[in-house]
């Protein structure tokens, strides 16, 4: 009798097991246990972690960026935040179209402009720009044409400072590099 007793109690385990084992409540993340009372709070809350880089090109954001008089503003956590940004600057002849973006800790600002194909937009695909619509590809560090239609038009570099958490770049900069992207070749 004691053995039928036991044999029971294993086959009633065992069934428990399977059916805890089958259950969806399995497949969560278990419960964490909470800390003892007389574990002291840390001293310091930790500094999230950046997004995670996402897989394949990443595309730019569009944003408005400050202006005041000849200079143009952006925050800097804008360009780190989203990885790629695209901006536009007014001027007397139109709207003029930018880049900036993150490559290895630095920021790269560039006009956003492929004159054969008329596009404006570009992705970051690790150290790459790609068009966006004719898939040229460019060096994101240099702004050197690699390979595709409209590689005889690098892309120009824009200087800046960073002030107070902004990235601030001179009119006349932007506007120079600009025009300086719609030559085959460099200046």
């Amino acid at each position: 009798m004691l053995k039928k007793s036991a044999t029971a109690a294993v086959l009633a385990i065992m069934m428990l097991a399977a059916i805890a084992c089958t259950s969806p409540a399995s497949t969560s993340k278990p419960a964490e246990m909470p800390a003892p009372a007389s574990t002291p709070a840390p001293a310091s809350t930790p500094t999230p972690s950046p997004k995670p880089k996402p897989e394949g090109p990443m595309r730019a954001k569009w944003i408005e960026p400050q202006v005041d008089g000849d200079m143009i503003a952006i925050h800097l956590r804008t360009i780190k935040d989203n990885r790629i940004i695209h901006f536009n600057l007014q001027t007397q002849t139109g709207e003029l179209a930018f880049m900036a973006y993150v490559l290895d800790d630095a920021v790269h600002v560039r006009a956003n402009v492929c004159p054969p194909c008329r596009s404006i937009g570009y992705s970051l695909d690790n150290d790459i720009l790609v068009c966006d619509r004719c898939a040229t590809l460019f060096e994101a560090k240099t702004g050197d044409g690699i390979r595709g239609a409209c590689v005889d038009f690098p892309k120009a570099e824009v200087p800046y400072e960073i002030t107070d958490g902004k990235l601030a770049m001179r009119k006349a900069d932007l506007i120079t590099a600009y025009q300086n992207t719609l030559k085959p070749g460099w200046p």
